[in-house]
């Protein structure tokens, strides 16, 4: 299962997983079918990807039969209050997890935070994302978080946030140098797919995982060994 996939990071896991021949069935749940105005890029589904389309994802319908969960929804907490961001992060979370979990135990669960997840932060949205991954971290499930810092959308992948798209336009260019100085520091979509997709598929070895974690473990390698 996987949600969000109408955002950056859920397209390029639901990328990641259709062309991942270990993958033999896809399911987005969310608000909006992505099946029925997929992007151009998107690859051939050759059958395994469905969408399950919930009118309130805070009262989801049943989600029994899953091995994995992909869990990419995500807001940008600029402008927010902490009581409305902790409803749509928490909040939306656990009306999700909880039901998943209790239908599916011991299923791999992969959720994405982002750098600097804390709960015990004075950071409003560290601290929320922090309660999040403990409270999942907590449950029935073999669970892993994902805290990437700067995402390089690519194959197409844009962000639904208009902001968020021009900044990624802007510094296209400066990506390459930023990288190699910064390493611990960015990701792609590309290789947060295909770490989140070998977690579903394999599970993996440390719980937590930054952007050098992300970039080893989507690559093929030991994720432990960059650190």
């Amino acid at each position: 299962m996987l949600t969000g996939a109408t955002g950056m990071v859920g397209q390029g896991a639901l990328r990641e997983c259709l062309l991942d021949e270990r993958v033999t069935e896809v399911v987005a749940l969310g608000r909006t079918p992505v099946g029925k105005n997929p992007p151009p890029w998107l690859p051939a589904s050759g059958g395994k990807f469905t969408d399950l389309t919930a009118g309130d994802l805070y009262d989801p319908p049943p989600l029994d039969g899953f091995g994995a969960c992909l869990f990419c929804l995500g807001v940008s907490s600029v402008g927010m209050k902490e009581p409305d961001y902790r409803r749509v992060t928490y909040d939306l979370t656990m009306a999700i997890a909880v039901p998943f979990a209790e239908a599916n135990p011991g299923a791999r669960f992969a959720y994405v935070s982002g750098a600097g997840t804390d709960a015990s932060s004075r950071t409003m949205w560290s601290r929320v994302k922090g309660a999040t991954e403990n409270e999942l971290l907590s449950m029935d499930l073999d669970a892993y978080m994902f805290r990437p810092g700067a995402i390089q959308p690519m194959h197409g992948v844009r962000s639904k946030t208009a902001l968020y798209q021009g900044i990624y336009n802007v510094t296209r260019p400066l990506i390459g140098p930023l990288k190699m100085a910064f390493p611990g520091a960015f990701t792609t979509s590309e290789l947060l797919g295909k770490a989140m997709v070998r977690a579903a598929v394999e599970g993996a070895p440390i719980r937590v995982f930054g952007s050098r974690e992300i970039n080893a473990f989507g690559a093929g390698r030991d994720p432990e060994a960059s650190r």
